[in-house]
């Protein structure tokens, strides 16, 4: 009984082993067609021209915003509004919003003007019957003071008791006189108070007014240069969603805006400039008013000369959709030295700039330079395989780097042959792995 399991175990114990040997090898032949598999190229010496080729988007140097007026709390319809590429000139109405709130606000206030004023009118009218009633009665009572003296002067020839009644009679014509004199003054000041209050009504009407009117004029906008028109999309289109991809529209007649929201913008076709972007590689063989070669899409077969205008001092990094790439790049601006009226914002440009060359150094193509620990690499091949060695770049040309560290006619990985044997292992299964794989 022992010897039948005995053999059967050393069975089995065989079937591993062939089944192992048959895995390594099929594994080793596989890795072995990966290595064979990477492009390579040499390390060369000669010339390297320094030409630096980026693209961009047309953009106009000069241009005006036009945005909605800061009128009232809520939104604005737009009821005029010129289309994109429209050519206009200075002065020329471009937008105008629905003047209708604004035109009730200034019938109102027109209105309350015409109210204070004949409040005004009234008040200054009852401020005159008042003093001329005031006058007469002022003058009643200074004549009954004048005749109780009158009287009082008399005492001596009447009784006694005319003669008290008469004095009594004199004081109470003075405090008359005096009780009018204070209520004249009390009457003088209640009705200029009360022109006052209409003339500050007038006041607020008249401001209220002029603030229709230059409500009204601002929500006609005009441009304030000659140019072309481009209206700018509509954000508020989707409710206030938006995601990548995401195609909105321009704004269009009916649409509804806030004050102070970019509506559209104005720009001279004829202060036309490119933006772009460079390698922090090609930064260096750049400089400002260097010349430019200039290719438009939108226009095949012409050829427009140009410069560079400014460069950036600061780096970006790349971005995400740009294939996340992690190289720092300088934006650089191209100006057009004569544009066309052909040209328009937006066109994608293709730029060529002529700089000076490098004479007899060593250059790889671009690609087989990697990245490894922070420092640049070439895998150069020993035998089937290929070895990591550490170089100096010099210079970025278009698609050739000027390096240091190698010499003339060592071949080069064109792919990363570590990526490639990862992903070679990661291909032959788990069977692979336990069994070697690394």
């Amino acid at each position: 009984m022992k010897t039948k399991k005995t053999v059967w175990s050393l069975i089995a114990l065989a079937l591993l082993v062939a089944l192992g040997t048959a895995a390594r090898g099929k594994l080793q032949e596989f890795r072995g067609k990966t290595q064979q598999g990477v492009p390579t190229a040499r390390v060369a010496r000669g010339d390297v021209p320094l030409d630096v080729r980026t693209t961009g988007a047309l953009q106009a140097g000069h241009t005006a915003m036009l945005t909605a007026p800061p009128v009232g709390g809520g939104s604005l319809t737009i009821v005029h509004l010129l289309k994109t590429g429209t050519p206009v000139k200075k002065g020329d109405l471009v937008i105008e919003f629905d003047p209708s709130e604004q035109e009730y606000n200034l019938e109102q206030a027109k209105s309350d003007l015409a109210q204070a004023e004949q409040e005004i009118t009234k008040a200054k009218a009852d401020a005159a019957v008042q003093a001329a009633q005031d006058q007469v009665t002022l003058l009643k009572d200074q004549f009954d003071v004048k005749r109780a003296e009158f009287e009082v002067d008399k005492n001596e020839l009447v009784s006694a008791i005319d003669a008290k009644k008469n004095v009594l009679a004199l004081e109470e014509a003075k405090r008359a006189l005096a009780q009018f004199e204070s209520d004249m003054k009390s009457h003088a000041v209640s009705s200029q108070a009360t022109l006052a209050v209409n003339q500050e009504k007038r006041q607020k009407a008249t401001l209220a007014m002029q603030e229709a009117e230059r409500n009204i004029a601002s929500l006609r906008v005009v441009s304030p240069l000659d140019g072309l028109v481009e209206v700018k999309l509509n954000q508020r289109a989707a409710g206030g969603f938006f995601f990548t991809g995401m195609v909105l529209p321009e704004f269009r007649e009916g649409d509804q805006a806030y004050p102070g929201q970019m509506i559209a913008q104005t720009m001279d076709p004829e202060d036309m400039e490119i933006q772009a972007k460079v390698d922090e590689g090609d930064r260096a063989n750049l400089s400002q008013g260097q010349a430019a070669k200039v290719e438009i899409d939108a226009l095949p077969g012409r050829t427009f000369s140009g410069k560079v205008k400014t460069i950036a001092g600061m780096a970006s990094r790349g971005d995400f959709w740009e294939g996340g790439s992690t190289m720092s790049k300088f934006g650089v601006t191209f100006e057009i030295e004569k544009p066309g009226p052909e040209l328009r914002p937006g066109y994608s440009a293709h730029v060529t700039i002529a700089a000076n060359s490098l004479h007899d150094v060593l250059y790889v193509p671009t690609q087989a330079v990697f990245e490894k620990n922070g420092k640049p690499v070439v895998y150069v091949k020993n035998g089937s395989a290929f070895r990591t060695q550490e170089i100096k770049v010099k210079s970025h040309a278009e698609a050739r780097t000027v390096v240091e560290g190698v010499t003339v006619g060592t071949e080069v990985a064109l792919l990363n042959p570590e990526v490639r044997n990862k992903s070679a292992v990661k291909a032959a299964g788990p069977l692979g792995s336990a069994l070697g794989g690394k």
